[in-house]
């Protein structure tokens, strides 16, 4: 039996995006065993789907020995891997599918880590600079040169029924409504500060969506942005906004909290890629960042960002200290999108 390991991207966002690319391995080698190498918390975004035989959970960082290089190198030699596909560019993961005794090592020649891989790809380029492509894409083309064929670009995630009770109790905590009434708000951003649109702006749309709308609307947080949930629905002062900010937090909440919303406002960080995901309407706001390079091709996405000499300057906060990328996307111009998107709202008692 052909075992292959796939290497997968470490950021929430991406993981989402390499889906495809596990979904069209799994089609192809229906009888391979197929291994994921990723950070826990990538392993939290793909629990219930059902592309990996196995996850092997990996985090130099850790304080725990099992999950740092030499115990992963140990376990990917004792599974015999035929086949390691790396979907980060870093040298640390050639590295470590070399020293784990993969078979084959395919990935992008990037870095000067050519050297390490006997399967190479060469990431497209515009002139002397590389292409801004998607990461969907970029990572569809290693399952090709793998062998498989074209496949679809759909993005999917599953929740597990621990999620969705995690779930249904937030929502009788909250008294929120069934029946896709409920507008989802994500304020953060991993990259940096450059990502995040103001509280302030935040918590005027979600108050507008309250009292104009009579919308819903629960504010998601990781748990480094519980202080920013709670000062948005502080500032929009409607007993119809909340957040997540008092709950245990985790993805598997957010990825079931997504996929019943009826729609989604967000900056462009991981959660976006869930309501992709799950069908579920998004709005996206764009400040220092390639949309080229995170776009999920979801049919109900609408993509704001302002036309600045400065944009995309994909910087984590902003160079020239005036952030207008993000500051000059109002909040009218916001709502405006998101109601495009919106279904009707029915007449429903919160649950």
């Amino acid at each position: 039996m052909k075992t292959i390991a796939v290497f997968l991207p470490n950021w929430v966002g991406d993981v989402v995006m390499a889906t495809p690319t596990l979904r069209a391995l799994r089609e192809h080698f229906a009888a391979a065993r197929i291994l994921g190498v990723m950070r826990p918390q990538a392993a939290d975004v793909l629990a219930g789907t059902p592309w990996l035989d196995e996850p092997l959970l990996y985090d130099p960082r850790s304080a725990d020995s099992r999950l740092r290089g030499w115990a992963l190198c140990r376990r990917l030699r004792r599974d015999r891997v035929d086949l390691a596909l790396l979907l980060p560019n870093s040298w640390r993961t050639a590295l470590l599918a070399r020293f784990g005794g993969a078979r084959d090592r395919l990935g992008y020649v990037r870095g000067g880590r050519g050297i390490l891989l006997n399967r190479k790809l060469y990431p497209p380029r515009s002139g002397k600079r590389l292409a801004p492509v998607s990461a969907l894409d970029y990572y569809l083309e290693l399952a090709y040169a793998a062998g498989c064929p074209s496949a679809s670009r759909q993005v999917e995630l599953a929740t597990l029924a621990a999620d969705e009770q995690a779930a249904d109790e937030v929502w009788r905590k909250l008294r929120l409504p069934h029946g896709k009434q409920v507008v989802v708000l994500n304020s953060g951003g991993a990259y940096g500060a450059a990502k995040l649109w103001p509280t302030t702006y935040f918590a005027s749309l979600a108050r507008r969506l309250a009292v104009d709308d009579r919308r819903y609307v629960l504010v998601l947080c990781g748990p480094q942005e519980r202080a920013i949930a709670a000062e948005i629905v502080r500032g929009a002062a409607h007993p119809r906004v909340c957040s997540l900010a008092e709950e245990r937090l985790r993805i598997g909440l957010s990825k079931a909290c997504v996929r019943r919303a009826a729609a989604m406002v967000t900056t462009d960080s991981g959660p976006r890629h869930f309501a992709a995901a799950f069908g579920v309407p998004v709005v996206t706001l764009f400040g220092p960042t390639h949309i080229g390079l995170s776009e999920n091709y979801h049919p109900q996405a609408i993509h704001l960002q302002r036309e600045l000499e400065c944009v995309p300057c994909q910087r984590r906060t902003c160079p020239l200290g005036h952030h207008r990328c993000m500051l000059d996307l109002n909040i009218n111009e916001v709502y405006r999108a998101l109601k495009q998107l919106l279904p009707p709202r029915e007449t429903v008692k919160a649950a």
